[in-house]
């Protein structure tokens, strides 16, 4: 396959820059799974949807405030990008966007008595320390950094965290902090909807998957075969285990919500409808041809062309069906991307 199989058009207006004013405000295109039928609805609108028995499995995974700003030595500004901690206390692995990056052993005042000294740089990214002169390292990296945006959502670099950015680009049920984007498919629920959802009948489950850099990187091959996926890491424990197996036995149906359920729960499956609880990481490369076995149902936004993204929910639904379905959200003004609106693909009434 070609990776410009997975192109389409979107113009740059149907970008959201804001989330909508409630979460549940969003809108809801539904691509039935076997007829390829479209239809148009409101978020809200998935308690119709989800069916009692029913498991919905979410991703828990909480956004670091993973940007920092700041001025080297020389004065210039400079950009950090936490990825990932490493073993060492406070020690980060990072993508640096400076006019000259600092070299290893400069000092980056980040403000508030926080520092980062460059330790090493790798090839794509670097390696440094944080000090807090007064306090925790982590308190001062919640309270200074800016919610990791990708780079299609506008914001002013020099301004204060945007505190609906801190709130709006994080989950209602995000617990456990480590990503640096969020799993986008979750934002539109709210905690009354979800309460909603369960009251229906509907189980709900959680598993984590810290997303990462590999997110914001395109794919820069011209044949989907040659693309190497980035890893992320993942923990489904055995309490999600057991609830598949539970809706198995009672005949529901997996609901995931987002591909990186999706993901885990199709990178842990053992036989047909289960899987097996660990952690570890997760590489799985999900492309049409893929046989699905633990997922029935998928929550999704609308994403980027050309991306790893697309090409697993195009597994999912069909690739024709699914660009006819974006095309029809491109004429009926679809709010797209990470702050957008949504699909549910599935059997749909």
């Amino acid at each position: 396959m070609n990776v410009s199989d997975f192109d389409y058009d979107v113009p740059e207006e149907r970008i959201a820059q804001r989330p909508t004013a409630e979460r549940s405000d969003s809108r809801l295109l539904t691509l039935d799974r076997d007829s390829g039928h479209v239809a148009h609805r409101r978020f809200a609108a998935i308690t119709e949807l989800l069916r009692p028995g029913d498991l919905l499995v979410v991703n828990d995974t909480r956004v670091l405030p993973a940007r920092l700003f700041g001025r080297k030595p020389s004065g210039g500004r400079v950009e950090l990008l936490l990825l990932s901690a490493r073993e060492a206390p406070d020690e980060w692995d990072c993508l640096i966007r400076a006019s000259h990056p600092p070299a290893p052993g400069a000092r980056v005042e980040l403000g508030e008595g926080l520092v980062g000294e460059i330790v090493a740089r790798d090839e794509e990214t670097w390696r440094v320390r944080l000090e807090a002169r007064e306090g925790e390292v982590a308190e001062r990296i919640e309270h200074l950094g800016h919610m990791p945006l990708p780079p299609y959502i506008k914001r002013d670099a020099e301004a204060a965290p945007a505190a609906e950015d801190r709130e709006r680009y994080q989950t209602v049920f995000a617990r456990r902090s480590g990503a640096v984007a969020a799993p986008t498919a979750g934002l539109h629920f709210s905690e009354e909807l979800l309460e909603r959802v369960t009251e229906r009948g509907v189980e709900l489950a959680r598993l984590t998957l810290h997303v990462g850099l590999g997110t914001f990187r395109p794919v820069r091959v011209e044949r989907v075969e040659e693309h190497r996926m980035h890893s992320e890491r993942f923990d489904l424990p055995p309490a999600l285990a057991e609830a598949i197996e539970r809706t198995r036995a009672r005949g529901g149906r997996v609901v995931a919500t987002g591909t990186t359920v999706v993901r885990v729960l199709e990178h842990r499956a053992r036989g047909e409808g289960r899987v097996d609880p660990g952690d570890g990481s997760c590489a799985l490369f999900i492309t049409p041809g893929f046989r699905f076995r633990v997922v029935d149902a998928l929550i999704t936004n609308f994403h980027l062309p050309r991306s790893t993204l697309l090409m697993l929910v195009s597994a999912f639904a069909g690739r024709e069906p699914l660009l006819a379905a974006y095309r029809e959200a491109v004429e009926r003004e679809y709010r797209f991307f990470s702050y957008g609106d949504a699909m549910f693909i599935g059997d749909c009434p």
